[in-house]
Formats: structure tokens, sequence, C-alpha cells
């Protein structure tokens, strides 16, 4: 995984414990730190959260050796 999906992919977590949050307690911790679901702030956010989502989609359709650790050619 490169930079960029590990970006994503934080993002995604952090957006799935908002979602968790919401479902099991009615707290939406985004909206709650930057001043509701309207504002400007939280809106971008929720963006950021979408847009991690559309491009963790990539991973999916990864084959499975692009996720596997290459080995060290030198050590035997």
């Amino acid at each position: 995984m490169n930079g960029l999906q590990r970006t994503a992919l934080a993002i995604i977590i952090i957006g799935g414990i908002d979602w968790g949050l919401i479902g099991f307690f009615r707290f939406d911790l985004i909206a709650a730190i930057f001043g509701g679901q309207a504002a400007v702030v939280s809106r971008v956010i929720y963006g950021i959260v979408g847009i991690s989502a559309l491009y963790c989609l990539t991973l999916l359709f990864k084959p499975s050796e692009a996720f596997a650790a290459d080995p060290d050619p030198t050590v035997k």
C-alpha cells in the first residue's frame, strides 16, 4: 500500500467511527466539532470521506499478490 492508499483508508476509518456513533448514540462527532452538519467545514470533511471511499474501491480490485510483502531476494 502506498501513502495515498493508507491516508484514504485512515479517513474511511474515521468516517466509519463517526457513522457508528450516529447509529448507536445519535451523535455526529464531525458535526459536533465543526458546528453542525450544514457548516462548510463539516460538509468539506464529509466530502473528503466520500472521495476517500471512492478511492478505496480500487483496493477491492487489486490482485491479492499486490498486498503480499515482497520477500528480500538476498535472504534464503
